[in-house]
């Protein structure tokens, strides 16, 4: 396939552009720092510039490509969500996707397959009950965020692409996401829960984030929302129990609430509320996960990062 990649030199970008060259298909990542690409060679891809806000030649490359995903977007988690940052997040995400079903739409030869990314914040903060990709939308400013960012990619249907978009839990690895951070206190025998400790942590890892956009490339039959989460979503007593089992580490120092509110503001919500997100369309149409069980996936990532 020809694909082209908005955001594939990020987290998760990176990875994809790899798994995908290395199957073959040829890839076009869009990046302001086109140069910066060609100058590694762990990313055998073309790269066009852009900057992610305006029309102009980099539109060219949409012409006669099977498949566009759309990773592109501001962290959500690495800073205080002041309303400049709130806006960059949201911009980042909104007025991008914007622009890429634009300029899809200007091209007699289109894209087929429009991936977008997203999150489960779309369910905000929830209580036990399991969320299926036909569950409701919740209330906050993540709520909000991702139905307005579904809905822009939504768009590329009336241009007649099949539309996916990923409603994206933790992923875990260890060159980026939340899993380093947290890393930090238990390699100081200091980790343990966020409080209250029984909020959901739904999660990934990332080769099976990778996994499933690719098994979503190949499969003509999915479209709209996928819970890109692993089957088995844990409390968070439960995933430091688990993250301090596999570094040997104890996991009995809790964070409180209040701390997190003090240091993060409104982020800290991140952290101390939660979803129960099962992959409930990916696990109908046939994807096997790599790494189904929270232990699988800390000791495949964490037996790299030590070795």
């Amino acid at each position: 396939m020809k694909i082209v990649i908005a955001g594939g030199t990020g987290f998760i970008g990176r990875a994809l552009c790899t798994a995908l060259a290395q199957g073959g298909h040829r890839v076009t990542v869009l990046t302001r720092q086109a140069g910066q690409v060609h100058s590694r060679p762990e990313l055998p891809v073309h790269a066009v510039e852009w900057n992610a806000r305006d029309a102009g030649p980099w539109e060219q490359v949409l012409e006669g490509v099977d498949a566009l995903i759309n990773l592109a977007g501001a962290s959500i988690a690495d800073a205080r969500w002041t309303n400049v940052r709130k806006q960059l997040i949201t911009d980042s995400r909104i007025l991008t996707t914007r622009l890429l079903v634009q300029a899809l739409s200007r091209w007699s030869s289109k894209p087929t397959t429009f991936i977008s990314a997203s999150g489960i914040g779309y369910y905000g903060a929830t209580d036990d009950r399991r969320l299926d990709e036909g569950a409701a939308r919740g209330d906050g400013f993540l709520a909000d965020l991702c139905l307005a960012w579904e809905s822009e990619a939504l768009r590329a249907a009336e241009f007649g692409a099949r539309v996916v978009m990923l409603r994206t839990g933790m992923v875990l690895e260890q060159d980026g996401g939340a899993l380093p951070k947290m890393l930090v206190p238990f390699r100081f025998f200091a980790g343990g829960p966020v409080m209250p400790g029984n909020q959901w942590v739904s999660w990934i890892h990332r080769c099976d984030h990778v996994g499933l956009i690719q098994w979503a490339l190949n499969t003509p039959t999915v479209s709209g929302p996928i819970n890109a989460v692993a089957p088995e979503p844990v409390m968070m007593k439960t995933f430091c129990e688990v993250l301090g089992q596999v570094l040997h580490r104890p996991s009995w120092l809790p964070v409180p609430k209040f701390v997190l509110h003090v240091l993060l503001g409104e982020l800290g919500t991140l952290m101390t509320t939660g979803q129960r997100v099962i992959p409930a369309n990916a696990m109908a149409g046939g994807y096997m996960f790599q790494y189904p069980t929270l232990e699988q996936a800390l000791r495949d990532v964490l037996k790299r990062s030590t070795a």
